[in-house]
């Protein structure tokens, strides 16, 4: 896609400002021919497109004062220790116009980024304005969104319906799904994604990732748009292009405000206003073409043929001297200065004060309502299972190739009075099967979809409480599913006593301690990295085997230790199928005339290992109740995730 920008895009802000616009739920759809206008091009042809949603509400200009934060750093195991990141920053960023803040690492860009947009609440002091008044965080958030550097996107569905289920959640109810269709169509023909509307966000390319990501935000049309690093992994051409739309968009009245590190000279020249961090303390803030002259100011003209953007990095990293980063800090006055500004006359002096937005803090965050938010969700969570091949169609093989591995290792053990022992092993490995698989499956997959809850969450999409909901169900069928077509081959195949009632304990017991053991990874997953996920699931399972009752019976276990057996959900599940196979008053086992059979009552048997074959109601109970714990204890560690996040 070439993006060429007409003559309207570089216009000042009120022209922009002063066309009329038709609304459409929270969006607004222009009938004039001012707007900016594309090139988009497609296989070799040529068509226009004309972006029509104009802001619905009136601009946004963003003042921040005397902006400091302090971060905590260290680990559980380590010494908590303080650092002061940003040092009393202040500005102005005013709509109408594409901001960068730029600097070297560690300089403090993100972190600023993460303050005005409402992001990071922690640590932080001074005092954020929202059109001449403090900023209501809750009214904020509405009419603003957060880009991340990363392209966090749903990577089975596809472009269209990525677009769909974000109109159907950030859109209000009231407006139609035809309205919603003429939004999406807008949008995706300005960003060129119009040919890639059945093309999976996994299949996408770099430049068109970010556009999506950009597109998603642009549906509900906010007044102001936070992009961290807009333009990381793209090459000079989809740079060009992401920052050109970007532009655009400012130019129809809103406030775009990006993180940059260190711009090419086209590129610089396209941003309106920078704003130059060093070591968290403000060095420059104004108009691109005016940088040269605070150069000449301050005393440290720009170098012939060099790029402005090199050189203020350049000395934000100190190559000149400190000396030299004092002195612009002190031109600048931390940011407090606004004399450099490219429209001084015109934006500086522009009345902000008449979005009644602004102001608004009533209502919930989330534009649908919870029922709609859990509907959505689900139909998305439906796809995505339909198309996964890890967690569908490999899950599904799995449990069918090692039903049948032991089904084969065990065949027939279930009626051989001679092999209870075995049988009893068997009835552990289903147990170990129906633990690892769904635990360690949960654990390796999440904190990608985690990332993915933080941003939508954070920019409204859906309540955490519909998200999890969501979750919850749309995983139950699929479990059921594969846990009743283990239990199917492996039952029949090892000679099971084929009755009804002890087939369905069994069952039962088994489908329980999937939920338990998939519920424990979810709170693994949602705490800790893939890698400490990995290592610490398996080992936090060693002890509930240990107490299960299999090695070590529980009749043996130490009276220091037996609290152990009741914190196990794998004794109560073990106890469970035991007692489907053994209980019920079972009849005497057929033994083999060359053999011994210890074991042929399963009464004895029963005994020796310390299962009492009357609790399959009391296993239920429990494993019901470490499944009902873990869910809210994954809920809980979640909702901590998000709030430590911040």
């Amino acid at each position: 896609m070439e993006v060429v920008l007409h003559e309207a895009s570089t216009v000042p802000m009120q022209k922009s400002l002063s066309l009329h616009s038709v609304k459409y739920g929270d969006s607004a759809v222009t009938n004039t021919n001012e707007t900016e206008t594309f090139l988009e091009t497609s296989n070799g042809v040529s068509k226009g497109t004309t972006f029509n949603m104009l802001p619905s509400d009136s601009p946004v200009d963003i003042r921040f004062d005397n902006i400091t934060f302090t971060a905590t750093e260290g680990g559980i195991f380590q010494k908590k220790t303080k650092k002061q990141i940003l040092h009393g920053v202040n500005g102005r960023f005013p709509a109408g116009q594409l901001i960068a803040i730029m600097g070297p690492s560690g300089a403090g860009k993100s972190t600023l980024l993460n303050i005005l947009s409402g992001y990071s609440i922690q640590g932080v002091s001074g005092k954020v304005d929202v059109n001449g008044k403090p900023r209501k965080l809750k009214a904020f958030r509405k009419l603003s969104c957060y880009i991340t550097q990363d392209d966090r996107l749903q990577p089975l569905l596809t472009v269209a319906e990525n677009m769909h289920i974000a109109a159907d959640l950030k859109l209000s109810s009231s407006v139609s799904q035809k309205q919603k269709d003429v939004i999406i169509d807008e949008i995706l023909a300005t960003l060129g994604l119009s040919h890639t509307k059945n093309t999976r966000a996994q299949g996408l390319s770099g430049g068109q990732k970010k556009r999506l990501s950009i597109a998603l935000e642009l549906v509900n049309n906010p007044l102001v748009m936070f992009l961290d690093e807009p333009t990381t992994g793209l090459d000079s051409s989809s740079c060009k292009q992401c920052l050109e739309l970007l532009k655009v968009l400012a130019r129809q009245g809103r406030t775009i405000v990006c993180t940059i590190h260190q711009p090419s000279a086209k590129l610089f020249e396209i941003f309106d206003q920078v704003y130059v961090l060093a070591r968290g303390q403000c060095l420059y803030q104004g108009g691109t073409a005016n940088m040269v002259n605070f150069f000449v100011d301050t005393g440290f003209p720009c170098p012939e043929y060099h790029n402005p953007a090199d050189y203020v990095i350049e000395l934000a990293s100190e190559e000149y001297g400190r000396d030299r980063v004092e002195a612009m800090i002190q031109r600048c006055e931390n940011g407090k200065s606004l004399k450099y500004f490219e429209y001084p006359e015109k934006i500086l002096k522009t009345d902000f004060t008449g979005s009644a937005r602004v102001d608004d803090d009533s209502g919930d965050l989330q534009a649908t309502s919870k029922l709609n938010q859990l509907r959505v969700l689900m139909r998305r969570g439906f796809i995505k299972l339909k198309r996964d091949q890890t967690l569908t169609y490999m899950r599904i093989g799995v449990n069918i190739i090692t039903a049948l591995m032991l089904g084969t290792l065990y065949l027939n053990a279930g009626t051989d009075g001679s092999k209870v022992i075995d049988n009893y092993n068997l009835l552990f490995s289903i147990l170990m099967h129906h633990t690892f698989t769904p635990m360690m499956l949960t654990i390796l997959t999440f904190p990608t979809e985690l990332s993915i809850l933080i941003k939508e969450h954070f920019n409204r999409w859906y309540s955490l409480k519909m998200y999890y909901l969501s979750v919850t169900l749309i995983d139950l069928p699929l479990s059921i599913f594969c846990c009743f077509l283990f239990t199917s081959i492996v039952y029949y195949m090892t000679g099971q006593p084929l009755d009804g009632m002890r087939f369905t304990m069994f069952f039962v017991s088994s489908m329980l301690v999937v939920f338990v053991a998939e519920s424990f990874g979810l709170v693994v997953g949602a705490y800790f990295s893939v890698v400490n996920g990995t290592f610490l699931g398996p080992i936090l399972t060693v002890p509930m085997m240990m107490f299960a009752g299999f090695g070590v019976t529980l009749k043996d276990l130490p009276i220091y230790l037996y609290w152990g057996s009741y914190v196990s959900y794998l004794r109560f599940g073990l106890e469970g199928v035991v007692g489907a196979i053994y209980g019920l008053n079972r009849q005497t086992l057929d033994c083999p005339e060359d053999q011994y059979c210890h074991y042929k009552y399963p009464k004895k048997f029963l005994e020796d290992i310390a299962v009492k074959p009357d609790q399959f109601s009391n296993d239920v109970i429990a494993l019901v109740l470490f499944w009902f714990i873990l869910r809210i204890g994954a809920l809980v560690v979640l909702k901590y995730k998000l709030h430590s996040m911040r």
